[in-house]
């Protein structure tokens, strides 16, 4: 099985995974956008401001890529591989949402998880704009 974690460093520590990217300083923050700020990832605006964000769909089509070889490389056996942003909400929601949408066209068994998705915002002195 192939697992697609997004989450918030300013919530938890990063999950245990194969891969893990930092998106806190690649992508501009929806948290800063008063209209974006109470969505999340899920929502259609959100994702698709964030996918909309220069290199959002090239790093989920080489994550996907890279994430199907690690599962050919283990294989078979589960690869974990996650997002973090600094809430887990917005920008981790959407790549984790896209490199799922991606993977699942090769016919694995995927999952995604929003670890953080549905906790409290954290206030603005905790998020790099």
């Amino acid at each position: 099985m192939i697992r697609i974690v997004s989450f918030g460093y300013g919530h938890a520590p990063a999950p245990a995974a194969e891969a893990t990217y930092d998106l806190r300083e690649l992508f501009y923050n929806p948290f800063a956008d008063p209209e974006l700020k109470h969505l999340t990832g899920l929502d259609a605006a959100v994702y698709e401001h964030v996918m909309a964000t220069r290199g959002a769909e090239p790093l989920a089509q080489l994550a996907a890529y890279l994430t199907v070889g690690l599962h050919d490389i283990a294989r078979g056996r589960d690869v974990t591989v996650a997002y973090g942003c600094i809430g887990g909400r917005h920008r981790s929601v959407g790549l984790a949402r896209r490199t799922w949408e991606i993977v699942q066209l090769t016919g694995r068994k995927t999952v995604v998880e929003h670890r953080d998705v549905d906790l409290p915002l954290l206030p603005p002195s905790a998020h790099r704009i």
